[in-house]
């Protein structure tokens, strides 16, 4: 509905077809999708214990938290993220999947409790800029790379490279999407984009470009766009970020630098299925009853 003034002090409210949009975007971390949800019954009596996960103490939410880590260029993942575990003090940490120590870009780096979550990020899906090096100008130019990136799209067959972390076992891997970003013939440079399955080699994507384009091709450059639930944004944050913070928190006891790098766990999550639980059916559920009708809220 919207409210018409048709002359000095009479208003009229004239009737719309659309209905207005919900904006959900500034809404709290565990509302997220929530007025999607199939609602059962609104009626529920609230206990005022526990606490949402942005306003939890300091020391449970380092020990609940994720990071969505830049990382540099050379030190290999293992060693940041040891890094991340004496720079916060933490007994464990883990990490969304190895990055060759080359690759920049997006590493999901969980704190403690979080590290459980660790598997559910390695296996979801990975997004990647890639610069590739062609060893000789193509006749087709930019046209015939772009239908070659569209060539391997789909399932694929790859062996891992010579120097990898694993068994070098021929193995299938999905390529979801592919877009060209830019293309030189002159200097034999293609940079590109790529949505693809968790284990993918963007390294032996590459060298089977160059087979197919019939002039050879190696990776030059490689960053990881996006990792599972998290990608590039303003919530990613360097390492020298994390330092600064923990710095500030020990020196003038400020957290609020800590709360802004680490985000709650629950932050992974909001992309899976969920159900709302009634406050008084969560004391039994932890005690092991099983969850009933009666208890759920919106599912």
């Amino acid at each position: 509905m919207a409210v018409v003034k048709t002359s000095e002090m009479d208003y009229a409210i004239k009737p719309e077809a659309s209905v207005p949009s919900v904006d959900t975007s500034d809404w709290p971390l565990l509302l997220k999708n929530y007025e999607k949800l199939l609602v059962r019954t609104g009626h529920f009596t609230p206990i005022p214990a526990g606490s949402s996960p942005l306003s939890r103490d300091l020391k449970s939410y380092i020990s609940s938290g994720v990071i969505n880590l830049d990382k540099p260029s050379n030190p290999s993942s293992h060693e940041v993220v040891a890094w991340m575990k004496r720079i916060l003090r933490a007994e464990k940490t883990g990490h969304s999947g190895t990055l060759d120590p080359k690759v920049t870009g997006c590493l999901i780096v969980c704190i403690d409790r979080a590290t459980r979550l660790v598997k559910s990020q390695q296996g979801a899906g990975k997004e990647y800029v890639c610069v590739i090096r062609l060893h000789d100008k193509i006749p087709g130019g930019e046209a015939q790379f772009v239908r070659a990136l569209e060539t391997l799209t789909g399932a694929l067959f790859q062996r891992p490279p010579l120097i990898s972390a694993v068994k070098r076992q021929l193995r299938i891997r999905t390529i979801h999407e592919s877009k060209n970003y830019e293309f030189d013939n002159e200097r034999h440079l293609g940079v590109f984009w790529v949505s693809c399955e968790a284990g993918t080699y963007i390294r032996t994507l590459c060298v089977h470009l160059g087979l197919l384009l019939g002039v050879g091709a190696h990776m030059q450059e490689l960053r990881r766009v996006r990792s599972g639930a998290m990608g590039e944004g303003p919530g990613m944050v360097t390492l020298h970020d994390v330092m600064d913070a923990q710095w500030v928190y020990d020196n003038n006891r400020d957290e609020s630098y800590l709360r802004k790098v680490i985000s709650p766990l629950e932050s992974l999550l909001t992309g899976y299925k969920r159900i709302v639980v009634k406050d008084s059916a969560v004391n039994a559920v932890c005690y092991g009853a099983k969850l009933m009708i009666p208890g759920l809220l919106r599912y």
